[in-house]
């Protein structure tokens, strides 16, 4: 199940990728629901989507733990 709700949230993140707001709104769910492994795959998927879209690098603050 948990596995089922991180292939949600990179769907949801790619998305909304077009928006840095939304984006963020999103990652910020997204740390709320995974577990904390998932949380540093999470951090490896959208430093690849900051390589498309640099506006989503604010977005990272919500990944500090």
């Amino acid at each position: 199940m948990a596995r089922a709700m991180f292939e949600y949230t990179k769907t949801v993140l790619k998305k909304v990728s077009f928006d840095a707001t939304l984006f963020c709104k999103e990652v910020q769910k997204a740390v709320k629901r995974l577990l904390p492994y998932e949380i540093e795959e999470l951090r490896i998927f959208i430093n690849s989507l900051i390589q498309q879209n640099p506006d989503l690098r604010q977005c990272l603050i919500y990944l500090k733990a």
